[in-house]
This record gives C-alpha cells, sequence and structure tokens, in this order.
C-alpha cells in the first residue's frame, strides 16, 4: 500500500492529528546566537539569531526532541523545521546557497524521530510532513504602494526556490508534502508547480497538503482572496488535503473552516493559532480552552485532519487528541465536480441557472482601438479604467489580449496583469488570457493568482505541442479554450469542427488529466452573408456542432466570438445587432455557454423587429437562395440608422391611453404628457389613480431597466422630467382627495453639507430615487448638520443623504453622524459625492454611528441600496447591513496591512530629498506684466475650444473618453444624443447671454524658503504661502516634492515669479436651474450646471494658455491642440488648493488676499472654502519647465505640526484641514 492509499485509509477512519508550533518550544531554550552559529558559522558576517531553520543543523538535539515530545503527544503528522529554509528567506541571513542542505538535515530528523517512536510503538503509523513556507515575498502584490505594478519576486524565482526546497525534503525522507500558510495564492501556485514538476521528473507519487493563511476578519488571504476563490485557484493540484492555518485562532476560524469543508473534493485540514496574540505577541488560549473549539470542529464534520499553529504546545496536541476521539471524520469522495469553476479574488462557478456567460472584449489591443491607444501610449490609468469598466457593466470575465505588433507582448501582459492584480475592484473576475503566441500566455500564467482561462490552444502545431501546452496549462491552474483547428487549418465544416473537438477531448482527458469541465471548445465563428456560397452554412454548422460536441463530449463548455458572424455588415450596428441576437438564442439552445461578445450590443430576441428577424434568420439558417442579396437592400434601406430610428414614427398615438403614457414616461417624450394624462381623466375616478397607475407603471419600468443595466443615467432623467411634469399638472386637480397615507417607498432625505456648494450628483440621486417610487426631500447645498437632523426628525426621514465635493466635507459627514448617533437617531445614513470613498466611510464615518453607514459610489448604486436598506423582508435587509459591515471591516483590516507596509520619512529627511534645481544654471522667465488684471467678461466663443466633454459625460454616468465615447458600442447612442442635448444648451446660453465667465489673475515676485513661498506684492509685502512635501519614502533617485521646490530660493539671487489665479462660469446659473427645477425639468437643470463646470474648466484652461504666451510669454510660440492641453502637454502647472499637490483648502484664503477675489469679480468662499458660484476653478501658476503635478496622499505628525506652526493654527485648525491626510 502507497503512503497516500494508507493515509487515505487511516483518514477515513478517524480525523488525523498534526504536530503543534515550532517557534514556541524553541523559545523555551532561550538559545543565543552562539546556538544558531555552531562550528560551523562561528565567522559568519551576519547575526544568525532567530534563524530557527539553521538550528537542525547546529542543534538538531533540540529538534529532535521536540519532534519526540510531539510525537508523544498523539501527532500522527510532524511537521519538518523548514518552515524559512527556501533560498528566498534565506537572503536574509546570507544562507540562501543552504536551501537544500537544511531541508535534507531537516526531513532526516523528522525521519529518525518517527522511526525511533514506531520502534517504541509497533503498529502505529507516524508521517513526516516536509513543510514548505511561503518565502517573505508576495508575487501577487507590490511592497510600493507608488509603484503598483512592481514585484519584489516573480513565478520563475519561487518555482526554483520551492524546488530546491522540496528535493531536499524528498531526499531526507519526507512522507507528505506541505505547503503552507499560503497569503499569496500566487506564491502557493509556484510550489505546486514546482512539486509537480519534480515529481515527474522522478516518477513519484507522493500526497500534497495544502494550507491557506485567512489574515483578518473579513475572509480573505493578504493578497485579497476570499476562501472559495483560494480553493479553485489551488484544486487543480491532485490534493491529498486543503485547509487553513495561521493567523487567526480556532473560534476565528470556524466560519471560514465551514465554507471551505462545504466545497472541497478532498480531505480538509485545520491548524489554528493558540487564540489570537495579546499586546505584547504572545498568545494566551490554553489546552482546555483550545480543546473545545476543536472539538466543534470536529463534531461540526468540518475536518479530516487538525493540529495546532501559532502559539500551540505538546499540551494543546494532547488535549486535540482527546477532543476528537471518537468523533468520525468529515465525509469526502474525490468524484470531481461538474460545474466549471474560476476564480478571481472571488470563485465565479458556471452554475445551471447562468445561461450565458459574456467574456468582456474590450481590454483586447486588436479589438478595441480605444484601448490599444491607451497601452501604446503608456497611459495605463485609462486601460485600468477600461478593465474596471467592462466589470462594472457585469462583464463576468474579462479577456485581455496585447498581440499588437509595436508591442513586447509578454512585457505588456506582464506589466498590465500586475497592474489590475493591484485593482480589486477589476482582479475580482477571473482573466482570460488572450494571445495567438505561447510565451504571451505563460507569461500571463505566471502573474495571476486566481484561476483563469487561457485562449487558446490547438491542434495546429501537432499533437506533441498541444499536448505539451495543454500539460502547462493545467498545471499552471487554468481552463483552457481549445480551438478547432489542427494541422490542415481551420475547422470550417461540421464533421471537421466535430471530429477536431472530439479528438483533442481524448487527447485532454485520457492523456493530460484534464477534467472536462475546465475545457471549452471554439468550434468557430465564421462570417456569413459575404456572398460566397459556401459560407452561407456556417451559422447552422456552428449550433449544430455545439450540439453534437455537447453531447460527445460530456462537461465541456462551447465559446466563440460572436462578432466574427456579422463581419459583412461592419458599420451597420443595427444589423450586427440583430444577428448577434438571434444568433446567440440558438446558440444557447444548442449548449453555447460562452462568449467574447459586448453585451450592450445584445437585443432581447422578443424585441428585435419582426421583419429584420425574418432576414436575419433567412441568413442564418440558409432559408433562402436569396437571403444575402435581401438583408442587404433591407441593411441599405436603413441608411446607419438606429433600429429606434428606423422604425420611429407616430404609431404608439394610436395605442390605448395606458399604453402611450407608459411609452412617454420610457422613451422620455413630454411632448403629449400633458394631453395624454387629460385624456386619462375620462377613464380614471381621479387623478390620484392615474399617478398611482399608469404614470407608476411606467417609472417602475424604468427603474428595472435602469437596474438592469439597460438605460443611461440621461434617459432616466428625461423619463423623471416627464413623470414630474404629469404630476404638476395632475396636482390642482387632486383638491380633497389626499388621504393622509405615505404612498412612496420611503422618505429620503438629500443635502450638500455646510460649506460646500456642490450637488449635481445629489441631484442625479434624488431624480433616479424619486424614478422608482422614493419620496425626494432635498435640502439643497451648504446645510447645516442641525438643520439637516431636525427636518429629518420633524418629517419622519427614512434615510439620510449626505454629500460633499470638497474635502473639508468629510468632516462635516464625520461629525453628522456623530451627531445622529448623539440623538440616538435610527435611520441608515449615506455618503456621497467626489471626494467621498468607501475607505474614508468605513474608517471614519462608520465608526461615529451604530446604525447602517453606506457608501454610495454613484446614482446607478443608490436604489440597490435604499432598496435593501427598507426591506420589508427582515432577513434581506439584515443580510445586506451585515454584508456591508464586513466589507468595512475588510477595508479597514487591509488597510492597516497596507499601512504596515508603507514606508515614511520624517520631514528632515523628505525635505533632504527635495527636487534640486541648478539655479546657477536656470535662469527664470520674467513676465511681461506683473500684478492683478482683472477680465469682466471673457465670451463663451472663446471657451468652446477649451472644452474636456469626457467629465462631463462622467457627471451622468457614461464611461468612456470623448470623442471615442460617441461610437462606444454600449453608450455611444445615448453620449451622442446627450451631446447634442447639450450642444443646444450651451447655445441657447450663449445667444441670450444667460451666464457669464469672469477671471482675475496676478503674477508676483516671489522666492522659496524652505517650504514656503514668500510672494512680493506690488506693494511690498510679503505674504508667506505655507506648501506640504511628500513624505511617502521613494526610490532611489526621485524626490519629495513640494511646490516650493519651483520657486528659486531667494540664496541662489535668482529673481523668480509664481501666479495666481481665480475663474468663474457660473453667474446667472443658480436662477436659471431654479427655473427649470420650477418647471420640472430637472434634465435641463442638471444639463445647465454641468455645462456651466465644463465652462469652468475651460476658462481655466483658455487664461493658463493666455497667460503662458501672452503675459509670462515663457511659451510664446505654444501650439498645442485642446487634446494635448487636456493631456496636459505644456510647460509649467496650474495645481488647485484642495488638490493632490497642495490639499489644504485654505490656501484659497491667499489666492482671494493676493488677488481681492471677492472684490475683483464677486466670486466667495464658504467657511469650508468652497468657491461659489460653484462653477468656478482657482490655483496657482509655476513656470519652471520641470515643474508637474504630484500627490500628497498621507504626511506625518511632523510634517502636520511643522505646517501648524507656519500657518499660526491651533491643534483643532490643524485637525480640521489636515484631518484628511494626516497618518
Amino acid at each position: 500500500m502507497t503512503t497516500i492509499d494508507l493515509l487515505r485509509d487511516l483518514a477515513s477512519q478517524r480525523i488525523l492529528l498534526l504536530d503543534g508550533a515550532m517557534g514556541s518550544l524553541i523559545q523555551q531554550y532561550q538559545l543565543k546566537e552562539y546556538d544558531f552559529r555552531g562550528e560551523r558559522w562561528k565567522e559568519h558576517p551576519q547575526d544568525l539569531k532567530g534563524n530557527n531553520d539553521l538550528l537542525s543543523i547546529t542543534r538538531p538535539d533540540i529538534i529532535l526532541s521536540i519532534h519526540k515530545r510531539y510525537l508523544e503527544a498523539g501527532a500522527d503528522i510532524i511537521e519538518t523545521n523548514t518552515f524559512n529554509a527556501n533560498s528566498i528567506s534565506q537572503l536574509d541571513y546570507k544562507l540562501q546557497d543552504l536551501s537544500y542542505e537544511m531541508n535534507l538535515v531537516s526531513a532526516q530528523l523528522a525521519r529518525q524521530a518517527c522511526n525511533e517512536y514506531r520502534q517504541e510503538h509497533p503498529g502505529e503509523f507516524k508521517f513526516v510532513a516536509g513543510a514548505l513556507g511561503p518565502t517573505n515575498r508576495t508575487a501577487s502584490l507590490s511592497p510600493d504602494v507608488n509603484r503598483p505594478g512592481f514585484r519584489s519576486i516573480y513565478f520563475d524565482e519561487l518555482k526554483m526556490a520551492y524546488r530546491d526546497q522540496a528535493r531536499g525534503l524528498i531526499d531526507g525522507g519526507a512522507d507528505i508534502l506541505l505547503v503552507e500558510t499560503i497569503f499569496d495564492t500566487l506564491n502557493g501556485k509556484a510550489a505546486l508547480y514546482a512539486i509537480e514538476e519534480l515529481l515527474e521528473e522522478r516518477q513519484l507519487r507522493m500526497p500534497v497538503m495544502i494550507s491557506g493563511t485567512i489574515t483578518d476578519a473579513s475572509g480573505r488571504t493578504l493578497s485579497g482572496q476570499t476562501v472559495e476563490a483560494f480553493y479553485v485557484s489551488m484544486k487543480h493540484g491532485e490534493l491529498f488535503s486543503i485547509g487553513l492555518n495561521c493567523a487567526l485562532g480556532a473560534k476565528e476560524m470556524m466560519p471560514h473552516l465551514q465554507s471551505l469543508s462545504r466545497i472541497a473534493d478532498c480531505l480538509v485540514s485545520a491548524y489554528p493559532n493558540a487564540g489570537l496574540p495579546n499586546e505584547l505577541g504572545a498568545y494566551d488560549q490554553g489546552p482546555e480552552e483550545m480543546e473545545t473549539f476543536i472539538r466543534d470542529f470536529a463534531q461540526s464534520s468540518y475536518v479530516n485532519i487538525v493540529g495546532g499553529c501559532c502559539g500551540t504546545t505538546p499540551d494543546h496536541i494532547r488535549c486535540m487528541k482527546r477532543a476528537i476521539q471518537g468523533i468520525p471524520p468529515r465525509k469526502w469522495s474525490i468524484s470531481k465536480p461538474s460545474l466549471t469553476q474560476l476564480s478571481g479574488l472571488e470563485s465565479f462557478s458556471f452554475r445551471p441557472e447562468i445561461k450565458f456567460v459574456n467574456v468582456g472584449e474590450r481590454t483586447n489591443v486588436t479589438g478595441s482601438k480605444a484601448f490599444a491607444r491607451h497601452i501604446l501610449s503608456g497611459n495605463m490609468e485609462e486601460a485600468l479604467s477600461v478593465a474596471l469598466q467592462q466589470v462594472e457593466a457585469g462583464a463576468q470575465i474579462i479577456d485581455i489580449n496585447m498581440d499588437e505588433g509595436l508591442l513586447d507582448g509578454v512585457t505588456a501582459m506582464q506589466d498590465f496583469l500586475h497592474l489590475i492584480s493591484s485593482e480589486p475592484d477589476i482582479i475580482k473576475v477571473p482573466v482570460m488570457i488572450d494571445s495567438s503566441k505561447w510565451e504571451v500566455i505563460e507569461a500571463g500564467l505566471k502573474c495571476l493568482q486566481g484561476k483563469s482561462i487561457v485562449n487558446s490552444i490547438s491542434l495546429k502545431e501537432g499533437e506533441e505541442r498541444f499536448v505539451d501546452q495543454a500539460k502547462k496549462v493545467r498545471r499552471y491552474g487554468a481552463a483552457v479554450v481549445v480551438m478547432a483547428f489542427d494541422e490542415a487549418g481551420q475547422a470550417d465544416s461540421l464533421q471537421r469542427r466535430v471530429d477536431i473537438c472530439t479528438w483533442a477531448f481524448k487527447i485532454l482527458t485520457e492523456q493530460v488529466g484534464f477534467p472536462p469541465e475546465d475545457i471549452i471548445f471554439d468550434p468557430n465563428i465564421f462570417a456569413v452573408a459575404t456572398g460566397i456560397e459556401e459560407h452561407n452554412e456556417y451559422a447552422i454548422q456552428f449550433i449544430e456542432a455545439t450540439r453534437r460536441i455537447k453531447a460527445l463530449c460530456p462537461g465541456v463548455k462551447i465559446s466563440g466570438g460572436v462578432s466574427n458572424l456579422s463581419f459583412s455588415y461592419r458599420g451597420n450596428e443595427v444589423i450586427r445587432q440583430a444577428m448577434h441576437s438571434a444568433f446567440l438564442y440558438h446558440a444557447i439552445q444548442a449548449g453555447m455557454d460562452m462568449g467574447i461578445v459586448n453585451a450592450g450590443q445584445i437585443e432581447v430576441y422578443d424585441q428585435i423587429d419582426k421583419d429584420l428577424l425574418i432576414y436575419v434568420e433567412d441568413v442564418l439558417f440558409n432559408r433562402r437562395p436569396d437571403a444575402t442579396e435581401r438583408l442587404t437592400v433591407y441593411a441599405e434601406s436603413l441608411k446607419n440608422k438606429s433600429a429606434q430610428k428606423a422604425v420611429a414614427n407616430l404609431e404608439w398615438r394610436q395605442s390605448p391611453i395606458e399604453f402611450r403614457i407608459k411609452h412617454a414616461l420610457v422613451k422620455g417624450i413630454s411632448e403629449y404628457i400633458v394631453a395624454d394624462v387629460g385624456e386619462a381623466l375620462n377613464h380614471y375616478e381621479s387623478p390620484l389613480q392615474i399617478i398611482e397607475g399608469p404614470l407608476m407603471d411606467g417609472m417602475n419600468e424604468v427603474g428595472d431597466l435602469f437596474g438592469s443595466g439597460k438605460m443611461f443615467l440621461p434617459q432616466v432623467v428625461k423619463s423623471a422630467r416627464v413623470m414630474k411634469q404629469a404630476v404638476a399638472w395632475l396636482t390642482p386637480l387632486m383638491e380633497q382627495e389626499k388621504t393622509g397615507q405615505n404612498r412612496s417607498k420611503g422618505k429620503i432625505l438629500l443635502a450638500t453639507v455646510k460649506g460646500d456648494v456642490h450637488d449635481i450628483g445629489k441631484n442625479i440621486v434624488g431624480v433616479v430615487l424619486s424614478c422608482n417610487n422614493y419620496e425626494i426631500i432635498d435640502l439643497g447645498v451648504m446645510v447645516p448638520c442641525d438643520k439637516i437632523l431636525d427636518t429629518a426628525l420633524q418629517i419622519g426621514a427614512d434615510i439620510v443623504g449626505l454629500s460633499g465635493l470638497i474635502t473639508p466635507s468629510l468632516d462635516e459627514m464625520v461629525y453628522a453622524a456623530s451627531q445622529m448617533q448623539k440623538r440616538d437617531m435610527k435611520i441608515p445614513l449615506l455618503i456621497g459625492g467626489a471626494t467621498t470613498s468607501k475607505l474614508h466611510t468605513a474608517i471614519k464615518v462608520e465608526k461615529e454611528y451604530q446604525q447602517p453607514v453606506v457608501h454610495v459610489l454613484d446614482a446607478s448604486r443608490a436604489v440597490g441600496v435604499v432598496s435593501a436598506l427598507l426591506s420589508k423582508d427582515d432577513d434581506q435587509r439584515q443580510n445586506f447591513i451585515n454584508s456591508v459591515r464586513e466589507d468595512y471591516e475588510r477595508v479597514r483590516v487591509q488597510r492597516a496591512n497596507r499601512q504596515s507596509l508603507k514606508k515614511m520619512l520624517d520631514l528632515e529627511s523628505a525635505r533632504a530629498n527635495a527636487f534640486k534645481t541648478d539655479w546657477a544654471e536656470y535662469l527664470p522667465p520674467v513676465p511681461k506684466q506683473i500684478g492683478v488684471q482683472v477680465i469682466e467678461n471673457i465670451e463663451l466663443d472663446i471657451l468652446e475650444a477649451f472644452f474636456d466633454w469626457t467629465p462631463f459625460f462622467q457627471s451622468w454616468e457614461l464611461a468612456g473618453k470623448y470623442p471615442e465615447i460617441l461610437e462606444d458600442p454600449v453608450v455611444g447612442k445615448e453620449a451622442r444624443s446627450l451631446h447634442a442635448d447639450a450642444i443646444k444648451v450651451w447655445n441657447e446660453l450663449k445667444e441670450a447671454k444667460q451666464i457669464k465667465a469672469r477671471a482675475v489673475f496676478g503674477i508676483f515676485q516671489a522666492y522659496a524658503e524652505v517650504d514656503d513661498i514668500i510672494a512680493i506684492q506690488n506693494s511690498g509685502n510679503r505674504l508667506k504661502i505655507p506648501q506640504l512635501r511628500q513624505q511617502i519614502h521613494k526610490t532611489e533617485g526621485q524626490a519629495n516634492f513640494c511646490l516650493s521646490d519651483f520657486i528659486a530660493p531667494e540664496s541662489s539671487e535668482k529673481t523668480d515669479f509664481i501666479g495666481a489665479f481665480a475663474v468663474s462660469a457660473g453667474f446667472g446659473v443658480d436662477e436659471l436651474v431654479k427655473k427649470y427645477e420650477a418647471e420640472n425639468d430637472d434634465y435641463k437643470a442638471i444639463l445647465i450646471k454641468a455645462l456651466a463646470d465644463r465652462a469652468a474648466e475651460a476658462c481655466a484652461e483658455y487664461l493658463h494658455h493666455y497667460i503662458r504666451t501672452r503675459v509670462w510669454a515663457y511659451s510664446p510660440g505654444e501650439k498645442l491642440s485642446n487634446q494635448e492641453l487636456i493631456h496636459e502637454d505644456y510647460v509649467g502647472i496650474r495645481p488647485a488648493p484642495g488638490y493632490p499637490a497642495c490639499p489644504d483648502h485654505t490656501q484659497k484664503d491667499l489666492i482671494w488676499k493676493l488677488l481681492q477675489v471677492e472684490e475683483n469679480t464677486e466670486i466667495k468662499l464658504t467657511e469650508s472654502k468652497a468657491m461659489w458660484p460653484a462653477a468656478s476653478v482657482s490655483g496657482w501658476y509655476f513656470s519652471h519647465p520641470d515643474a508637474k503635478y504630484f500627490g500628497i496622499s498621507e504626511i506625518m505628525e511632523d510634517q502636520a505640526k511643522d505646517y501648524a506652526q507656519r500657518k499660526a493654527w491651533n491643534s483643532d485648525e490643524q485637525k480640521k484641514w489636515l484631518g484628511s491626510i494626516m497618518n
């Protein structure tokens, strides 16, 4: 009987017992430096105390004694003393070359202990587990927060280290290999790869145990995976067991162990710490107390193997043996699951209720021009946003392809995967590594801790190459897409599709050991309607091939590139959309499981125009010889218009009144609504019945469409406008019909907090919630806390929502939460706005208020959050609240973990690493004119050339960059409509001169004094402008920036200058907004506010250009396009107070003083330093050619105090204005 068979036999009879901690017992010996050195390393240049693994060589007597004590306590399996005996960890001691010997000797010691015990106790089986620890580096995370794409260790380095370690353990006599305390699954996968490779070479079978570590109460590993995702990522190895150890005590481990036990198809192990460490880092949980928890593990049928980790002793193991005595082990079987399972940070299973899996296609340089442009230009931030947009739009998997001629595919794939691995909102979903080059695929596999999909391999280079690649894909733990392609070429007939796929299936399952559920066949979707007769059967052949392959290869999945089908009609999105939708409808019924497809282009099959559907299906099923010609004629008749425009007419006006009202609401058509509700009075007994009947029916459909992603925000706002106009017309007719009963789903009180004047986002949230039948009470902007809370209590609000855009608003929100707690309020609190975040909410706001506190990222999330918080189902409501609290706890713990990794400099060191200019060689440019200048009225026509439209679309939650967004396959149609409306309104504003733009600016002689800038006014007065400096530890050669670095110091004897400005395009906006809100036209009101914001930014851009080219004139020949201006390709910078380079909002006070802003322009500052009108911008000008924008995200206490002293602040003022960035 082999070792693995013997172990399984024993495990089927009883729960097996591991040993306990090695380090805890070594500490009891109080060893000195010479114990670790011995004679052999007497002269070693590095301190060796603490290198416990070395004791197997220098003090084998101690290690052997500890092993024997655990065997006497009842352990069935003892671990070797090799937790850090790998070359990577030993590098700290300069003993990296000793790894093999350490493992060899340690395994021999453990083997000796077991053999001697068995001689004394014949008939008892004892086993040696060769322990492979996690190393002290992580392959999935960057150790440098400033460089998320950086890695301090790579897969191949880890693999070699683990291979060396495993080789020593096997040679030393280990029975089992145990990869333990895995905090980064990619490290664990490297260990598995090394072990499998080594065992294959030696033709050995050996039990492999895997044990991960949940680092906190959130239930995730340090690298962010859930327990389920960890299991899915590791289960490709032929595991003897999988389990959890370390980090948590038994009590804290219980729920995570339960999750693992439920899904694992192998033995499950658990060896927790002796409780959680106390303040001194020691473990206080005694053997008897721990015995109770271990008994719970066993009685709950969660475990097959138990033991102890940090803080446990032979006494703990003795008590554990007593705890499990007589309790049957958890039942398990080796039967493989039929579900296809993948993982990112979270697991994803192809469950029966999921009819079709969408693979996001836009992170593909061959299929997305925008993504390719971002990658080629190195604009990784925008490239990441493309990936995030796909996940947020519902992609369950994201396809990543870097096959572009100008790219180094391997490097590009590695770099991008490293970056998304630092973005939890992206990497939570599985990744499809897409390339025609094997080296790119393999590079990608070495970067991902989750279980990914390889797209693709095939038989085109022959069976030997196919088998070699498939074995490696399996060893990396990925699923695989197999193309219907052999050495004769792509399969283009039904029979070849089936033959190639069944042949590949036989190879994969019988030779390679691939489970069927990890095989995904792509039987080739080719273009139809090409005019070539042989192509007419391609769609039918794919669908029939799908049906046959699923029958002949049980368990496999079928995928395909759907967009290939309609290639003949590229440019005609109406036809392509209908073709894709009809094809998928039939292909899914035949068994197609997934596809690379743009979900936004898939129309509901039943809603395809009936005539068009006939034409399309004639082509797909080759039902008539002239099918292609007929569809082409029909396509030409559409003239590239959208389907809606092609059939647009007034036929709906002939429908029953209820349909007309509903249609007007869903389509946002306001022209006929008053006439229609007037007509409805002839059919309903009261106006209230019309509101609660057809009007609410329409709005409910709007809410459903928006919630399911089938409707975009601008459309929702238009629908709300129609609803408001209808209700406003009916309200005077309702007379005495009010019953006093509140028929809304709940009252939501919204307000922008005191000192803040920004409210576009808040207003949009209000509109969306009102569309879903919530009563909205909006208190407006600059609302004091007491007024918010008094009103909430007075009206009986069900939820309070607070909004803010500037950083001081964050403190107002914290204060409001504390006051809600002080008043013992019992209603939920929502937090939203541009500067808010889930992190700030979790760390600062939630702890002040015991009721639910939820950060709402944007309007699209608002309905789901409010619905859950006000659910009549108590379980549903409490589950949501619990999930939010658990999420926030995870956020807090993860931040604490990140903080512990951050290195900060004291202020003196940061200043020593300042950016340096050779002032002797640099002559600052002299302005043509200094002092203050006012521009009373800037023509709006001038500003148009400086508009940045991208943030405009973002404010309406339409993701994409302008102008590409206008052609975006998902949101392009709505973006074009919104843009057209915006241009129309902008032209109206210009012609009627309804808004005005003003500006004031000035340039002043200045010099730097350490971190201060001293500006000299025309009067000779000197104004000190204190600045903050970066304190995060930088890599060598990178400076810790401060804005004062870009101004010549007085000692340089160079005359330098600083500029300041304030602009606004908001004069007249408030009056217009009130007018349209009174007319129930929220759509136009929000449009005007959004346009004013864009105009203000355009004004700032125009003025900076004017300064650079004519006033300061240091770039007189500048010829930059608007796109280049947006990309900040100009010389110099214009940082704004409250933004990353100068996060202190009170710097605006200095600008106002220098320029006399209020007197010259009427732009005012609130007490929180928000500008009024809201559409205003202010900041500084720097001309230095090396000046750059940078961020100050965090400062230390020493700088906070120093800055407060320079500002003459007391401690409360320091906390108020710097609290958001203080470490």
